[in-house]
């Protein structure tokens, strides 16, 4: 099996970005240990903190925010580091090309329950001066990587650097991410779907639709069966939808007017609509492309539905909108 030096090696892509993937693989073996730890380390539980969304952190998210924040510091390409663990953004070294996003411990409620975690990442390019937020403010089109680690049974790295989507599974006998699936491909129909259905009451009309219409199988107008799978952690449920299709969607809702949305466009939405885009997917928020979006600030959020390309355009169609299949860009 190749490893993911090798296979980094046989893209075309510049020494700075590869040691940023670097980088971040290696802060993810870190993390991992942490996880697999658990009590035994004293990590798990909350704090009484709480971040810039206004959530109360687990102690695993500040010490993964942490490890992440020292390793992409003493990498001299990361200009500046956004967070969702933190109010502003990190200015690391002023000669850095790149910026990096990251949400250091995804589904981190699952953490007192040894459920999946996981970390999510995106690589912007960085603008020539001086940093600040709105260097940032880049469309998901201006990603040069994104991935994400899952922290389950084993240790696995699903990444783009727009060549596709490979995936890597952590060796813990040798402590090498290796190769294990060269071209994720989701395929574009699917009879899963996963959304938080106790929140239905407050999504808006077109999705009532739709999800009531996948409830009634085979009775209904989509005239066959579906099952839901619901982790409770984007990157578990993306993984799933990667491996063997699916549909992902946490839609907006008006279960509290000032937050109708619950997904981070830089550190949640954006590197996932890469991956998925790139294996073959769609990703909207229902009524525009996620990479698309020009955002506003840093912790913006967004409506979320991504997965297998057919079933995503159904779903469009009820918020009256429709997306030819996009095939990745290699």
């Amino acid at each position: 099996m190749q490893t993911l030096t090798q296979v980094l090696a046989s893209q075309p892509l510049n020494a700075s970005l590869t040691q940023v993937i670097h980088t971040l693989a290696n802060s993810a073996k870190d993390i991992s240990s942490a996880v697999r730890q658990g009590a035994l380390a004293g990590v798990l539980g909350a704090t009484e903190q709480e971040n810039v969304q206004g959530e109360t952190q687990k102690k695993l998210d500040i010490i993964t925010n942490d490890m992440l924040k020292d390793a992409l510091a003493q990498d001299s390409h990361v200009k500046a580091l956004a967070s969702e663990e933190e109010d502003d953004i990190v200015a690391l070294n002023s000669q850095g090309s790149y910026l990096v996003c990251f949400d250091p411990l995804d589904g981190s409620s699952n953490i007192d329950i040894n459920s999946l975690v996981g970390t999510i990442f995106s690589v912007l390019p960085a603008p020539a001066g001086d940093v600040s937020a709105k260097s940032f403010l880049q469309s998901g089109r201006a990603q040069v990587a994104a991935g994400y680690v899952l922290y389950g049974p084993s240790t696995m790295l699903a990444l783009t650097t727009g060549h596709g989507v490979q995936l890597f599974t952590l060796d813990p006998s040798t402590n090498e991410f290796l190769l294990t699936d060269a071209a994720m491909s989701i395929s574009p129909d699917t009879s899963e779907f996963a959304i938080n259905m106790s929140n239905q009451r407050f999504w808006e009309a077109p999705m009532q639709s739709y999800i009531s219409d996948l409830l009634l199988g085979k009775i209904g107008p989509r005239e066959r069966n579906f099952n839901m799978r619901w982790i409770a952690a984007m990157v578990g449920d993306v993984h799933r939808v990667l491996c063997r299709g699916g549909i992902f969607t946490y839609p907006a809702d008006n279960k509290d007017s000032k937050k109708p949305f619950k997904l981070r466009l830089m550190y949640e939405a954006n590197p996932m609509a890469f991956l998925v885009e790139q294996a073959g997917g769609v990703a909207s928020t229902g009524y525009e492309t996620i990479l698309d979006i020009e955002p506003q600030h840093i912790h913006e959020r967004v409506a979320v539905i991504l997965g297998s390309a057919n079933e995503v355009n159904a779903c469009l169609e009820y918020h009256g909108q429709h997306y030819d299949d996009q095939e990745p860009e290699c």
